[in-house]
């Protein structure tokens, strides 16, 4: 069968593969601290007898947008955003640490600081327990202070320390739960001193939703491209045949 049918049909499934990442973003426009989803893919050439003068589309590992996204003001008190290159620690699932830039953050019934996934928050001393009924202040450095509710100067105390990082951007994988984590065999980051929060605000996803409709109607015109293609390979093929069969 003429190797047209295959090209297009790698063509028609890679289509539909960012066809499904660029329609993740648009759900995740309005998510805080979303990091773009970007697919790749490279040529891989045809290998026959023939002259090499066709190639399929083969997936590489997805890669994400690492670029930052708007900060948008709240006034919540446990609500923080890095400024620059940096990320919040969490603890994964299964135990280990996980990154993520999402820092509109909660109190557990517990008293644990954690994401509004649930995920506890890593500081640098380990987890962040807020006293009941505490007024919170959260400094640049990440610093956590908790004072007795009504009162602004007495029973203040240090609750602890964010755990920030910067690793590189090139050693992060991001999970099916949305969180970023070292590469294997990459050793944990240690904490940077250099990376700063604002309180009171969030980091929106960094997904531009108009560029996001423009890249669903390239992908949706591609498919329709390469399933012409096959229907032009299927009718080539029941031409060849006949004109075999009648000589």
């Amino acid at each position: 069968m003429d190797r047209m049918l295959y090209v297009a049909m790698s063509g028609a499934k890679q289509a539909m593969e960012q066809q499904a990442s660029v329609a993740n973003n648009m759900a995740n426009v309005s998510t805080p601290g979303f990091r773009a989803q970007i697919n790749t893919f490279r040529a891989v050439p045809v290998v026959g007898e023939e002259a090499p003068t066709r190639a399929f589309v083969a997936a590489t590992t997805p890669g994400a947008d690492f670029s930052h996204g708007p900060l948008t003001e709240t006034g919540r008190e446990l609500d923080v955003a890095v400024r620059g290159e940096g990320w919040l620690v969490v603890q994964a699932p299964g135990g280990g640490e996980a990154y993520t830039r999402v820092g509109n953050l909660q109190v557990g019934a517990d008293g644990q600081v954690t994401t509004m996934g649930a995920r506890p928050v890593v500081g640098d001393g380990g987890a962040l327990v807020i006293p009941p009924g505490s007024i919170v202040t959260i400094a640049s450095d990440g610093t956590i202070a908790a004072r007795g509710a009504g009162d602004a100067n007495v029973g203040v105390a240090n609750v602890g320390k964010l755990k920030l990082v910067n690793p590189d951007s090139r050693d992060l994988v991001r999970g099916e739960d949305g969180l970023f984590r070292m590469r294997d065999g990459v050793r944990a980051p240690e904490a940077d001193a250099n990376v700063v929060v604002a309180a009171g605000m969030v980091e929106g996803s960094n997904v531009n939703p108009v560029e996001a409709m423009v890249a669903m109607i390239a992908n949706g015109r591609s498919f329709e491209m390469q399933m012409k293609s096959i229907q032009t390979a299927d009718t080539n093929a029941q031409s060849a045949n006949k004109l075999l069969a009648y000589g």
